[in-house]
């Protein structure tokens, strides 16, 4: 692939100081339902959840920094905080309510700008500051930027739930409303809940799964058998139970279609084969140790990554698993690496066939441990598998330096966050500059020496009382 040059221009941009409120700098009147513009301007804007921030004095308070994209890119048209110190948000800012654990784009109002779902897991909904109820808020995007205000969508029912920590959104019952898969967790055990559209008004939530002395640790969207409808990706893990499944709300029930003792540590689904219905993607994927079966993938203690081709529905059998020890995977497969641990898809070169994005924060860089790095495999229309490149700090082109601890890799995201259509990297480093943290764009596609990469930290944008930034990114 070749090198996508970035506009002279951008060299002598000077990077926008973060904007206070909910406000964005000049956008297009008319939205354009691009998928992660909150503001309308024709360019995805990247959302990143600082769960572990200091708000209004209250330490793990957290905040939601969305870095708005433009035509060079995320990091020179300014930012904006959402808290829930923040005018109109419902809440209060309270010590550890961890607002910011998990942040999602969708256009949950059906007018073109995507709107911000974010989890607030440490929520108390009680008088004991104990209680972990959690919440689910939805912050409407506009032609300004954020509109004053915003409804909570969900609220846990238990005093351990943790509602927040995990969620998806997809319109899953097939009515037109965006719908959310809701993870929650409990003393003894967690559950897989459904929370039906519109989320503009109440809804109670139905149970889907529980999962006795385990709880799910990731979910996904994606339309696994083709039919036009959005199902959900689950995986979980405790104890002795280990899996992932799928379910399916297309026939009017909750049903489960496929299920697997595989597990992952982060899912993404895409379709990788063009076949028309989309495959899911195993990051960091684990065997059940109660299964009799032998693990498909090796090196099991640096990370692997296991794709599940889907044709009408996931298929037994249809695996392709890939490691640092895979032909043409760059890099050396060492105990530790968790390859795999954050991963995501999105087509970086415009060619049709969606890249798989790879981050390993246990990475070491020579003698740094845990300086973390990222991979990007190349599409081909058939699956990720003839080769790409590795980046880390001290790849050329890529800003900083690796430092052992950085867990460069620790997330990854993809958007179209320039002018040119394409979509780009994200990467987050939450150990970056003492954990502090910040977040990488990568504006070429698998390129061994990217041109125009940027570095978004705390300091560069103006923030204040971040902790972690690039923990978690917006999906």
């Amino acid at each position: 692939m070749t090198r996508r040059p970035l506009p002279a221009a951008v060299l002598c941009t000077a990077v926008v100081l973060a904007v206070a409120g909910l406000s964005s700098p000049a956008a297009l009147a008319a939205p354009t339902g691009l998928q992660g513009d909150f503001n309308g301007d024709g360019y995805a804007d990247l959302a990143v959840g600082v769960p572990g921030a200091t708000v209004s004095g209250q330490a793990k308070a957290g905040y939601v920094n969305v870095v708005w994209g433009g035509p060079q890119g995320p990091g020179t048209a300014g930012s904006a905080t959402v808290s829930q110190a923040t005018s109109g948000i419902p809440g209060t800012a309270e010590a550890t309510d961890l607002f910011g654990a998990r942040v999602a784009a969708a256009d949950v109002d059906a007018d073109g700008f995507a709107d911000l779902l974010v989890g607030a897991p440490g929520e108390s909904l009680s008088d004991s500051a104990y209680d972990e109820h959690g919440t689910l808020t939805v912050v409407f995007g506009s032609s300004s930027g954020f509109r004053s205000g915003g409804t909570v969508a969900a609220k846990g029912a238990g005093d351990a739930d943790r509602l927040g920590a995990l969620f998806t959104a997809g319109d899953y019952d097939h009515d037109g409303d965006t719908d959310l898969a809701i993870g929650t967790s409990g003393e003894e055990g967690g559950s897989l809940l459904f929370r039906p559209g519109p989320l503009t008004s109440p809804a109670t939530t139905t149970l889907l799964d529980g999962y006795d002395f385990a709880g799910a640790d990731d979910l996904a969207t994606g339309d696994f058998d083709g039919d036009g409808t959005d199902d959900i990706a689950v995986t979980w893990s405790g104890m002795e139970l280990y899996g992932t499944a799928v379910w399916s709300l297309a026939g009017g029930e909750p049903a489960e279609v496929w299920r697997t003792g595989d597990h992952a540590a982060s899912l993404a689904a895409a379709d990788l084969n063009a076949d028309g219905a989309d495959d899911l993607v195993l990051g960091h994927r684990r065997d059940n140790p109660e299964a009799d079966v032998p693990s498909p993938c090796p090196d099991e203690s640096s990370g692997a990554v296991l794709v599940r081709f889907s044709a009408g529905g996931l298929r037994d059998g249809s695996d392709v698993c890939l490691s640092q020890s895979s032909g043409r995977v760059p890099g050396t497969a060492e105990a530790g690496d968790a390859w795999g641990s954050s991963v995501a898809v999105g087509d970086l070169d415009g060619d049709g066939a969606p890249e798989l994005l790879v981050g390993a924060p246990g990475e070491d860089v020579g003698s740094l441990e845990n300086a973390g790095s990222v991979t990007v495999l190349n599409g081909t229309g058939t699956g990720p598998v003839s080769g790409g490149v590795t980046y880390t700090q001290n790849t050329q082109g890529v800003p900083g330096t690796a430092e052992a601890g950085d867990l460069f890799g620790a997330t990854v995201a993809a958007g179209r966050y320039d002018l040119d259509g394409l979509a780009d990297l994200a990467a987050g480093a939450p150990g970056e500059n003492s954990a502090t943290g910040g977040v990488w764009y990568v504006p070429t596609t698998d390129d061994a020496y990217p041109v125009g990469a940027r570095s978004l930290t705390p300091r560069g944008l103006g923030l204040t009382g971040a902790k972690a930034y690039g923990t978690e990114l917006g999906r």
